[in-house]
This record gives structure tokens, sequence and C-alpha cells, in this order.
């Protein structure tokens, strides 16, 4: 479960403020939820400038705290930030160097990247933040390494998300990472959204519209997180979808920006994730459920996505009884 201090969670408030990436936070971390049954985070927003700040949309918001909240913050979360040219105050990126320094976990949503980047606390290390921003982030902080391709980069201590909705990824992988895959799973049903995509920003920039028809491959999509347990193969899932593999496969890519193989091996590994919270199965037992050969790939694919072994997951987070 997540650790005292992780759960206080503190989003900053700026003039400027991006709307919808502050209220993603909010939605996530701000809401109490007694139906998860869990201690859930203490939230807050913090506010960088004294006065009424101007939020997009055309509202003022006041926040009832100032920098010196972060001092008592477990989470630090940047919504967005009003300019990527903007240079940030001194007195903010000092503050965020401390809680670092501290270790807090820090968080940037969208643009909010370039105020982390600009405390000089990503050098060394990936982030990743809206398409339209890579290069500049890039040309900027050479020191940083950039991956335009993703929804979010989780490197322990710091995490970036990609551009505004992204945002929701990021924080529900917070949320799988404090509390396990169930209640991230009920807070997502919650929000009316996926628990997880696959894929990356590259299949939401621009592109040529199709001139053929498609119902799109949700119904082929379904039908084999329906049967993980089996063998599945992209001559499969193509069959499923009356195509050929090649042009099932180049569909896939378009529509989810990942591939079939990589699309399935993530399916398997949130329902052994699920298993393993709410089964006494043995590990072996878990990897035959999800379709995985052996006990030894799945602990290979594991280790390989969430940096842990299943056993250890299943400590952390399992509710059987």
């Amino acid at each position: 479960m997540a650790g005292p201090k992780n759960r206080r969670v503190v989003a900053l408030v700026y003039d400027g403020l991006c709307t919808f990436e502050f209220a993603i936070v909010v939605e996530v971390f701000g809401l109490p939820r007694p139906e998860l049954n869990v201690d859930w985070y203490r939230f807050s927003a913090c506010a960088i400038e004294t006065k009424p700040v101007r939020a997009t949309g055309g509202v003022r918001i006041v926040a009832e705290k100032g920098l010196s909240s972060l001092r008592g913050a477990g989470t630090i979360v940047i919504p967005g930030w009003r300019d990527p040219e903007a240079i940030p105050p001194e007195s903010l990126l000092n503050a965020l160097r401390r809680a670092h320094d501290r270790g807090v976990r820090l968080m940037s949503i969208c643009s909010g990247v370039f105020v982390l980047a600009a405390a000089g606390l990503l050098d060394g290390k990936r982030a990743t933040t809206h398409w339209r921003y890579a290069d500049a982030l890039r040309a900027r902080y050479p020191r940083i390494e950039v991956e335009p391709d993703v929804l979010y980069v989780d490197e322990g201590d710091i995490l970036t998300s990609a551009g505004s909705a992204a945002g929701i990824d990021l924080c529900l992988h917070v949320v799988r990472r404090d509390y396990g895959a169930d209640v991230a799973n009920q807070v997502a049903r919650r929000m009316v959204v996926p628990p997880h995509r696959d894929g990356g920003q590259a299949q939401y920039i621009r592109a040529p519209i199709r001139n053929e028809a498609s119902n799109g491959l949700a119904p082929v999509m379904e039908w084999a997180v329906g049967r993980l347990h089996a063998e599945l193969s992209i001559d499969d899932l193509a069959g499923r979808a009356k195509m050929s593999p090649r042009t099932f496969a180049r569909r896939f890519v378009d529509e989810t920006g990942t591939t079939p193989h990589r699309w399935l091996t993530q399916q398997r590994l949130i329902a052994a994730q699920r298993r393993l919270e709410t089964t006494h199965d043995s590990i072996d037992e878990v990897a035959a459920a999800v379709g995985f050969d052996t006990a030894e790939t799945l602990r290979h694919h594991f280790r390989r996505i969430f940096g842990t072994t299943p056993t250890s997951y299943r400590r952390r987070f399992g509710s059987a009884t």
C-alpha cells in the first residue's frame, strides 16, 4: 500500500493554471472514496502566487496554502505550466529541489515537465511531454532523455506524462503502484475511463483520415481479453477481424499505438495482477490462467514491466483470505 508519506498529495496552482490538468489531479487524488475501504490520499492545493490566480476558462482560483505547504508533501504534482517558454520562479524551483532531496515523489502533466527540467531534476533521466513540446524540451535540456511517443514515464521518484489526458493514465498508474490493480480499476471505473491504455501518444498525432469504413478493433480486443488463457496468435485475431494478418497488424498499430503481441502481453499482466490480488492460486496456476507458457515467463514480464516479482506483488496487494 501507499506509505503514509506518499498519501499527502499537493498540486501546484499558478497564474495561467491549466484547468483540465489540475482537474485530473483533483479527480484522482482529491475525491473521497469510502467505497474503496483503504486509507486514501490527503489532497491539498498550493499556490505559487499570493493573490487569486487566473485559470484557463475565465475563472480565478484561491488556494488555501502557499509554497511553504510543500514541506509536508509526500507527492507533488505540477499540472501543466502556463507556457513552456515561461521561466518558473526561483522560489518554486528551490522548493522542488528541497522536496526531491527529502525523497518526495514529483509528478508533472504535459508542459509541467518544463518546471522539473528548469529545476535540473530531470538531468540524466527519461521524461516525456506533449508531442508538440518534445523537440523544444530536447533542445533546451539536452541532458534529458526525451521519450516523445509514450503516455508517461516512471523514473521512480519522478514521473512525467504526455499531453493533457495522458495525465489520467499517469495518475491511475500511481494509484496502481500505491494500492494495486484492483483499486486502480475501481477508480477508473468510477471515472468511466480505461484502467490502462496501451501504446503511446504517437497515435494522436494528426494523420490522414482513412477512406475505408471501419468499425474499429474494440470487439476483437474484447474477444481476446475473454480468452487470455488460450494461445492467441495474430492469425487468430486477424481471422476474428476478417482481415489478413498483415492488414490487421497495421490497423492495430494505427488504432492502439502498439503491436498485437505487446498488447496481449500487457492484458495478460493486468489479468495476472488481479489473480495475485484476489486468489491463492500458485504462480504456475496464475501463469497458466492468463496465457503465459510458464511461471518463469510470467516472472520475466512482471519484473520487466512492474519492477517486482509476482510473489512480492501478492505480498503487498493480496487481499484473498
